[in-house]
């Protein structure tokens, strides 16, 4: 090998395409698909959103794969297929099947309590609002696995309301890209719960701490852990907590100002490697990134001949968790859906105002990102734009037009 020869950088590895077909033959509209572009297309040259993708794949094959509009308002780049997107909260059904792995390694039980691993969460206390004045009250019981991954942990977020608990979050360095995950979690177990474990659906951090328990268990970082046992075995080559300089030119970006509310959007830097990789929301991914995660989803737990994770175990993550004693008010999860294991569920025909089907579990971005597995329809989803004022908006239509077009 010649010294030339070995300077010579290595080619990016390449995310494989899932097969595609006509929509037709699919059991898909392609007018009614169409209906869905030319509806985004009109939302685009209102000013709405700089640019979408969507992807529509039915039967094991994509049915529909559309790029609209612009990638960054500044600049004149078209979206495209391979654009990068912050997928925030996405993140977080990537790391529940990470954690789900490692029950199935036999590493711990969903019913063990969190400070079995994470010893810093053995103090916890209850913070209950008396007049203004923040009462510290015992734990009835432990945190579980469990409850970090259905979010009934009593962990907050801090953009979630802004009660006593809330308003300690964010006046702490949670939201730090700075700080470790081992300090990201000692940092919010010294903070008050906002409700008993198991009373309350609350959407919370417990998904970064489920990924610093992903770091205790496995002794790998959560990124080397996650590349390891879920991207690289789905070649999923496009998805990191960051990327690279050289990808400069693919990155989606939002309006600097929020074309509904004037508010500033600001959004985390995708080229700069963070300290703390976010198991809640700190991914940047591709659309057909993470349609192969779908995929492997929809085939209930396998890819190409590659099972990431059971089926029983997956069907036990798709189910509800919640049950008519947890109370649960959010728009984040939609009338007729309860939530699951890392997936919001399902549960009725009717009360959505959206149609879907029983058994259909998804979960979206806090940046405009969102997709959906129905295993009835043998049908996937995936919708990425990075707009946050636009994102309920976005998730209802796309799911009106999608269920629309199937035949």
């Amino acid at each position: 090998m010649t010294a030339q020869t070995a300077a010579k950088p290595l080619a990016a590895p390449q995310t494989p395409p899932l097969p595609q077909a006509k929509p037709e033959s699919l059991g898909l509209s392609s007018v009614r698909l169409q209906r869905m572009s030319d509806a985004f297309q009109r939302d685009i040259d209102k000013g709405t959103t700089p640019g979408v993708t969507m992807m529509v794949a039915r039967r094991g094959q994509i049915g529909w794969f559309d790029a609209l509009g612009r990638q960054n308002p500044a600049g004149t780049a078209p979206m495209a297929h391979n654009t990068l997107f912050r997928i925030f909260s996405m993140t977080k059904p990537i790391v529940s099947i990470g954690i789900m792995m490692l029950l199935e390694d036999g590493h711990f039980l969903l019913n063990d309590p969190v400070a079995k691993y994470l010893p810093e969460f053995s103090n916890q206390k209850v913070g209950v609002d008396n007049n203004g004045k923040l009462d510290l009250v015992p734990l009835a019981r432990p945190i579980t696995v469990q409850d970090l991954l259905r979010h009934t942990s009593g962990i907050a977020y801090e953009h979630t309301g802004n009660g006593l608990v809330q308003q300690m979050y964010q006046q702490s360095r949670v939201r730090s890209r700075k700080i470790s995950n081992a300090e990201h979690a000692a940092l919010v177990a010294s903070l008050p719960l906002i409700c008993q474990p198991g009373i309350e659906w609350n959407y919370s951090r417990s998904t970064d701490i489920l990924g610093r328990l992903i770091e205790v268990i496995s002794g790998k970082t959560l990124g080397a852990f996650l590349t390891e046992r879920i991207l690289a075995p789905l070649q999923m080559a496009e998805t990191a907590f960051h990327t690279g300089s050289d990808n400069a030119d693919r990155l989606a970006e939002p309006f600097p100002v929020d074309p509904w509310s004037g508010e500033k959007v600001q959004l985390f830097d995708m080229l700069e490697k963070p300290v703390m990789e976010s198991g809640g929301g700190g991914l940047v991914s591709t659309t057909m990134d993470y349609a192969r995660f779908c995929q492997m989803l929809l085939n209930g737990g396998t890819l190409e001949g590659i099972r990431i994770i059971g089926r029983k175990t997956l069907h036990l993550m798709a189910s509800d968790h919640l049950g008519p004693k947890v109370g649960l008010q959010s728009h984040l999860v939609p009338p007729g859906h309860s939530f699951g294991l890392g997936f919001a569920v399902r549960t009725q025909d009717g009360m959505a105002p959206f149609a879907g089907s029983v058994g259909q579990f998804f979960w979206s971005g806090m940046a405009g990102t969102f997709f959906w597995i129905d295993p009835k329809e043998e049908l996937f989803a995936v919708f990425m734009s990075q707009g946050p004022g636009q994102r309920e908006y976005f998730r209802t239509l796309v799911r009106s037009l999608v269920y629309a077009a199937v035949e």
